[in-house]
């Protein structure tokens, strides 16, 4: 991979914390993500499972890990299964992980090829009461295609089904919405690799460039830097463009006057970053532009403030609803009195702000969450106000990644552009 090597430790605490949530002799199998087919023979690019990656490291596919802290032969407490290289695989496409090397990147001792799970496997089972599998029960998930951890799910009921099958998501996804500080480094790598990509299209950035060549700026700065590149699908959106939250084209030219909505990010050892500026094209904000800008940052800071432990973010999203309110009657987009008779289930803010505020981020951009568990320190969260006013064609968002602590909420994408002279005296020089 591109990224430098990874304390192992990481990992091994991963999973040290996890089996301390397990219950008595339990056995845990986790599938790591496969190479997924497009039309001929063509495959999209290998990203692997989060929870796999969290547990272990490893970066390949076809692999496997099993858990059975209670066995009681270390020697199968603990196992990594990777797949073997051949000589088409070595000549084809390079040599996988060797066994020591997998030890390494995991910190598991006793690592064997994928081909001997089966045989392992049911070896384990007649000192086992119950099996955790790994499903992805994220409500907005769109479940296309079976994994190897739905398969096996599946194949548990058909084939032991006088095992308890127990569900791993809730315990993984609690465990990962706190970060440790060896995973707040690697977000803040993301970050930094950011912060560089903006550096270099500001650069860039005048009338008449095309959104795909800023695109083109961005993906040159990561991949340079050791980012396998975007976070996320990239979004620069010039002009009425950035009123579509989604806009992901980027195939229209940047014009004079016009303001460009960049939210894009690094990714790095498969943490993210999650990024976005509103830049004047021609380096100037207009009166109108400035006003609606000033009411985004002010709600931003504003917001980032209001995150702290103890709060849901249902309860945050609220309050920060109430803040662009105010800011949107100002602007002399909303009158006062219609916000007063307004049906609360329907604020007409949402007209303008129609998105959440914050959401979770780590190994995934829109990282696993329970809405229900109060914010904690050391969670992770983006802070993406915005402003979107259709009729006029101007669309602002501005967005920061933050980690909560009790004291304040660390930035961890800081000194990117965001205030106007900022930015105007950038431009300009």
């Amino acid at each position: 991979m591109r990224y430098l090597p990874i304390d192992h430790n990481l990992f091994t605490n991963n999973r040290s914390r996890l089996i301390s949530r397990l219950k008595p002799n339990s056995l845990l199998v986790m599938f790591s993500s496969e190479i997924l087919p497009l039309s001929g023979d063509g495959v999209l690019p290998f990203r692997q499972d989060s929870n796999f990656f969290y547990l272990t490291g490893i970066d390949q596919e076809d692999c496997i890990l099993i858990l059975a802290p209670d066995h009681p032969d270390e020697k199968l407490r603990e196992l990594l299964f990777v797949k073997e290289t051949n000589e088409q695989i070595a000549i084809w496409e390079g040599e996988k992980l060797s066994k020591q090397e997998a030890t390494a990147v995991s910190g598991i001792a006793e690592v064997h090829w994928s081909q001997s799970f089966e045989n392992i496997f049911k070896s384990i089972l007649p000192l086992i009461d119950r099996i955790y599998v790994d499903i992805n029960e994220d409500s907005r998930a769109k479940r296309i295609i079976n994994t190897g951890n739905e398969r096996f799910a599946t194949r548990l009921q058909s084939e032991f089904p006088l095992f308890k099958t127990k569900r791993m998501a809730p315990t993984l996804t609690e465990m990962r919405m706190v970060k440790s500080e060896a995973e707040i480094e690697l977000i803040k790598k993301a970050g930094e690799i950011t912060k560089k990509g903006y550096d270099r299209v500001l650069k860039s950035l005048r009338p008449g460039v095309m959104e795909f060549e800023l695109e083109a700026e961005f993906l040159a700065e990561f991949v340079g830097n050791r980012s396998r590149g975007f976070a996320y699908g990239p979004i620069i959106a010039s002009g009425r463009n950035a009123c579509v939250l989604h806009y992901e084209q980027n195939n229209s030219e940047c014009k004079k006057g016009d303001l460009v909505l960049i939210d894009v990010a690094a990714e790095y050892a498969n943490y993210k970053s999650d990024v976005t500026r509103t830049f004047p094209v021609s380096g100037r904000f207009s009166e109108r532009q400035r006003a609606v800008y000033q009411s985004v940052l002010k709600v931003k800071k504003e917001a980032t403030n209001l995150l702290s432990p103890g709060i849901l973010i249902k309860e945050f999203n609220k309050e920060v609803g109430k803040l662009m309110e105010s800011e949107l009657i100002q602007l002399g987009l909303l009158k006062k009195t219609d916000v007063d008779q307004q049906d609360q289930k329907k604020p007409l803010y949402k007209k303008y702000f129609m998105h959440g505020t914050s959401h979770h981020l780590g190994l995934d951009v829109h990282d696993v969450n329970n809405a229900y568990h109060k914010v904690e320190e050391g969670m992770v969260f983006t802070i993406e106000p915005g402003i979107y006013i259709r009729e006029e064609g101007l669309g602002i968002r501005l967005e920061d990644d933050v980690k909560v602590t009790a004291g304040g909420n660390i930035n961890l994408t800081p000194d990117i552009p965001i205030e106007i002279e900022e930015i105007e005296d950038l431009m300009n020089s």
